[in-house]
């Protein structure tokens, strides 16, 4: 392997800009591919939500050091927010993401509107060395291939770190995890969604009096129901309806009660429940979508027979991983959560809530195709219990083990929240969304156990995740 090639990453979101920090504190070099047009582009997209996690969660410490030492051309005079505050995506962006991006050692060698549609390996004499290949494979550089302005682009690089996250992959509306017919067409008409609009904001006109059918049970879904319940309240026609693809176990649904385990009630379930049950916001069981066809309104046909005509459908029903640029490569994943193999049983949303998820490093999350990782929420795959801090301590084991310190790579340590209500459907993420005025109400008084939010902070969320969490009721009862 030629040792002067960088180290590959793709993205520049938190954990991308964050492998590139720890690589560069090491003396490795490094290309940060990213599609967007600048830092965080993903992140952009949900500005107006704050997330579960305070500032102390959200900061990596190499890209930390990096902001705050003095450097030729640097003054160094970086500021941390205050740790305990709860930023939204917008200052996520704007207070960390783009003057981390904007470091001279970072700025350099990130390239935005670089869009990696494959990798693969190449031999050092330029020939191709495909998936079935195995001599001198380990040796061979990665080709990644990028969509740019200017075209096609090959570059190579030595290591690949996939932190492209999976915000750009949403699961589909239609049953088994396949599109419903007509999901297709009906998407390119605008009828569909993703599930963080902003009811209050930008997409207020085009919600406000509408007949809106709310898909999903995760925390998209309930930080959605309540702003549009609030908007609602402007607008007395709109109607919301809200769709779970079982039965409506209030457990699940809400939370609290001896199924959380928790020493508070997050204001979030209460408030949704007392949304459902002043009969604001219309509740469907056990929805199935078979298919679909776009007219005036959208006409939704449900596996059951059902019928309805809606004006848009909001799908809070999570991602997926983009597994398809990496067809190339030899991966090894787990058959359930497509996250990388050992770790699989230890993000097992059955089982864990982002608190609960064991420190792992380059060991776990390691590949038959040496020098390859994914990490970040594209790591876990479709399990919705990431927390950004674990990606942190994935990318600093990482970045040891890339630079031959087998120790470090070896040593990993995580101070997590213990948490009972990371539970979203946003990219995979423990870290987002929450709101402290999603209900219109104010917040709930802290906890002696903060959940995702270090103490002052409210613990603003009340439902459960996972055995070890509270939900062995449910497992039991399935």
């Amino acid at each position: 392997m030629n040792q002067n090639l960088p180290v590959i990453v793709i993205g520049a979101g938190p954990i991308g800009l964050a492998t590139a920090a720890n690589l560069r504190e090491r003396g490795q070099d490094v290309l940060v591919l990213e599609a967007g047009d600048s830092a965080g582009a993903a992140i952009a997209q949900w500005s107006h939500i704050k997330l579960f996690s305070p500032w102390r969660f959200n900061i990596d410490a190499a890209s930390r050091r990096l902001l705050e030492t003095p450097s030729e051309g640097y003054a160094g005079d970086w500021e941390a927010p205050r740790i305990t505050k709860l930023p939204t995506g917008a200052e996520l962006v704007s207070e960390y993401l783009q003057p981390l991006a904007a470091h001279p050692e970072l700025a350099p060698r990130i390239r935005y509107g670089h869009r990696v549609v494959k990798i693969s390996r190449v031999l050092a004499d330029g020939r191709g060395a495909d998936k079935a290949r195995t001599a001198n494979r380990d040796d061979a550089p990665f080709l990644v291939r990028t969509e740019t302005p200017g075209g096609l682009v090959d570059l190579l690089g030595r290591a690949v770190v996939d932190a492209s996250g999976t915000w750009n992959q949403p699961s589909p509306v239609g049953r088994g995890g396949i599109e419903a017919i007509g999901e297709a067409e009906a998407r390119e008409q605008g009828f569909i969604t993703g599930g963080l609009p902003d009811p209050l904001g930008a997409d207020e006109q085009q919600l406000a009096g509408k007949d809106l059918l709310v898909l999903g049970a995760g925390h998209s879904a309930a930080n959605t129901i309540i702003a549009l319940g609030r908007l609602q309240k402007q607008y007395p026609d709109t109607r919301i309806r809200w769709g779970l693809r079982g039965d409506a176990n209030p457990i699940r649904i809400y939370g609290g009660g001896a199924a959380d385990q928790l020493p508070a009630r997050g204001q979030l379930g209460t408030s949704l429940r007392r949304l459902v049950e002043n009969g604001h916001v219309e509740l469907l069981e056990n929805v199935s979508v078979a298919s679909m066809n776009a007219g005036e309104q959208l006409a939704v046909v449900l596996a059951d027979g059902r019928k309805l005509a809606v004006d848009r459908i909001i799908a809070a029903t999570g991602f997926r991983p983009d597994l398809q640029m990496l067809s190339e490569l030899r991966l090894e994943l787990d058959e359930c959560v497509e996250a990388p193999r050992q770790l699989g049983p230890l993000i097992d949303p059955e089982f864990h809530s982002c608190g609960t998820v064991s420190a792992h490093g380059a060991k776990e999350l390691a590949h038959p195709e040496k020098d390859f990782y994914i990490v970040g929420m594209k790591s876990y795959g479709r399990a919705p219990t990431f927390l950004m801090a674990t990606g942190y301590e994935q990318v600093r084991s990482i970045a040891a083990a890339l630079s031959g310190d087998a120790e470090a790579a070896g040593r990993v340590e995580l101070e997590l929240p213990e948490t009972g209500v990371c539970s979203t459907d946003l990219g995979g993420s423990c870290d987002a969304p929450a709101s402290e005025n999603y209900c219109g109400t104010e917040p709930a008084e802290p906890a002696e156990s903060s959940g995702c939010c270090s103490s002052p902070q409210p613990v603003s969320l009340g439902l459960s995740t996972g055995t070890l969490h509270g939900n062995s009721e449910l497992a039991a009862g399935r």
